[in-house]
């Protein structure tokens, strides 16, 4: 009997699958409706799914990540998203901002949750094109300059020439970038040519840039180029490089920090 409640759950999963090849993405309320099955069984269905296949667990379901190519999904789905290797890598990223510092924060939630992290320190400037951010620091000792432009509904960042143009004012120390993707041989990119815009213009504007992402990120490339590995100053991240990743950094000097 067990073996053939097995037997039914696999044939659920591999549908499952199928549905999600054709249609990127499903809820949890969906395959309870779709495949008769209780709440529990679809959460514990994606569990095993995206240790076996290439699906990426998301608040309320799953997305399918087959084609190896970040999507623009929402910030508060992406929020869902690793939260916890996330957590780390802000607070590591966090350790690096000192006393004084002008630092720059692009959209992510990552950067998100940098900013979090911010909120009780004192004598920093934050330069920022995500309005989610700036919002976080309000109220708090932090210096917050926003750069202008036209918002991005998915991640809540300002885009466009009127905030390109006002950031080639500005002279900003470090500069934390979120990417969608990041390889030897495509630098780090994102899904969003408004996005990467932007993000070009505040690293050609920052002392020294970094990377931050989590595993999921690592030897992947969306659409859009941000820059080259050779302009970054340093990489944040949860588990340590691929061997073709680390040997990059290490030739051009670019200091990569890993979260314990």
């Amino acid at each position: 009997m067990a073996e053939a409640n097995g037997n039914k759950g696999q044939r659920r999963r591999e549908a499952v699958l199928q549905l999600l090849k054709q249609q990127g993405r499903v809820t949890i309320s969906e395959m309870v409706e779709r495949f008769a099955c209780s709440e529990a069984t679809a959460r514990r269905d994606l569990e095993q799914m995206e240790v076996e296949y290439p699906v990426i667990r998301t608040i309320g379901g799953a997305m399918y990540d087959g084609l190896n190519a970040a999507r623009d999904l929402p910030f508060a789905e992406k929020e869902g998203l690793s939260i916890l290797e996330k957590e780390r890598i802000a607070a590591l990223a966090a350790s690096l901002i000192l006393e004084g510092d002008v630092i720059g924060l692009s959209g992510g939630t990552t950067n998100f949750l940098i900013a979090k992290l911010l909120k009780s320190r004192k004598g920093i400037t934050v330069v920022t094109n995500a309005v989610n951010i700036a919002m976080e620091l309000a109220g708090s000792d932090i210096q917050v300059v926003v750069t202008g432009g036209i918002m991005r509904h998915n991640s809540f960042e300002l885009c466009g020439p009127l905030g390109e143009g006002m950031v080639g004012h500005l002279h900003i120390g470090k500069m934390f970038i979120g990417v969608d993707g990041i390889s030897a041989a495509g630098g780090i990119t994102t899904y969003s040519e408004q996005e990467a815009q932007i993000a070009k213009a505040l690293i050609k504007r920052s002392q020294a840039a970094y990377a931050v992402f989590d595993h999921t990120k690592t030897d992947r490339s969306s659409l859009f180029s941000i820059a080259a590995l050779s302009e970054l100053c340093g990489v944040i991240t949860d588990v340590p490089l691929t061997k073709e990743l680390a040997e990059v950094m290490e030739e051009h000097h670019i200091s990569v920090y890993v979260t314990g």
